[in-house]
């Protein structure tokens, strides 16, 4: 087996809720893949993350993420006008329907969810954590017409303006996780969650994206101005590290989350990820889900006592 570290805040949910993606897409994309958080030093605090083979693992995910389809998924009942790009699925759960209609007519794209296919593997990844049919609580932060396809195809493949002569597939707006592994592969497999750029919309998990910031990392913007900038990369791994398992939303708009010392498999970080005791070292966090007009925001977290 292969293991390898990345830097992470701890005290950055997103971050966190990322850490968690990596170690999913790990286990679906390589096999046996299992996780931890590495704190014995606080001011360099590491995610340790190993899978099968010979190849850091964070480097495949990345790679693999890079050249991926993101496609977004229509119940087969969609009454409205369909999307001949999109995946069909009659195994939506009942109670899904809610995420989709509004009134008794009108139906919204807003929530559809959306597959994530990689090439090389096979395998594919279903992101629905904002849409979520099952008794766990959906996580939807963006509001607006934004849809969550939309976004997670932003934050993978970069936002693009309208096409042009000059631009057949439309000038680059914001870069997207292709745009910076092209250009910075080598600085993100060491440290993926520390380069951020101007983004537009996004899932509002990488709370360096909000208008007040603590750490607002290396940019590879070369302006670097006032400009609100966060990591595509923590936001599509927060969303597909959401797949499976939420943060203990305990409060109106108070959330919280763990982490763990020992290494352990996907299904049992799910639990631990939630608060559940599974008989490892955890450490608890809580934030509050700020409001920027009708979305909410990840904001940086503070340690509860342990």
């Amino acid at each position: 087996m292969a293991e390898a570290s990345i830097p992470v805040d701890l005290l950055n949910p997103g971050q966190v809720f990322a850490c968690l993606g990596f170690l999913e897409a790990a286990d679906v994309l390589i096999g046996n893949a299992e996780g931890g958080f590495d704190w014995a030093d606080e001011s360099k605090v590491r995610f340790r993350l190993r899978a099968d083979g010979q190849d850091n693992p964070f480097e495949l995910v990345l790679d693999h993420l890079a050249s991926a389809t993101i496609t977004e998924i229509e119940p087969d009942c969609w009454p409205g006008k369909r999307d001949p790009n999109a995946l069909r699925s009659d195994v939506f759960p009942s109670p899904l329907a809610d995420h989709y209609t509004k009134g008794d007519k009108k139906w919204s794209r807003t929530k559809l969810p959306c597959r994530v296919a990689f090439k090389e593997t096979d395998t594919s990844i279903a992101l629905n954590s904002w849409c979520d049919g099952s008794s766990r609580p959906d996580f939807k932060l963006y509001a607006g017409n934004r849809t969550g396809t939309s976004i997670a195809h932003d934050m993978l493949f970069g936002k693009r303006k309208k096409p042009t002569k000059r631009h057949p597939e439309g000038p680059l707006e914001a870069s997207g996780l292709l745009q910076l592994w092209e250009t910075y592969h080598d600085q993100l497999v060491h440290n993926p969650f520390h380069l951020t750029c101007p983004l537009g919309g996004t899932f509002n998990m990488d709370p360096r994206g909000g208008w007040v910031a603590l750490d607002l990392g290396f940019s590879p913007n070369e302006l670097n101005d006032l400009s609100v900038e966060s990591s595509p990369i923590v936001e599509i791994l927060a969303v597909l590290g959401l797949e499976h398992a939420r943060p203990d939303q305990y409060a109106t708009r108070k959330v919280r989350y763990a982490v763990w010392t020992e290494m352990i498999p996907a299904l049992l970080a799910r639990a631990a990820f939630s608060g559940v005791d599974i008989a490892v070292s955890l450490r608890t966090f809580h934030f509050t889900l700020d409001l920027s007009g009708k979305n909410k925001v990840v904001t940086f977290a503070t340690p509860e006592s342990q």
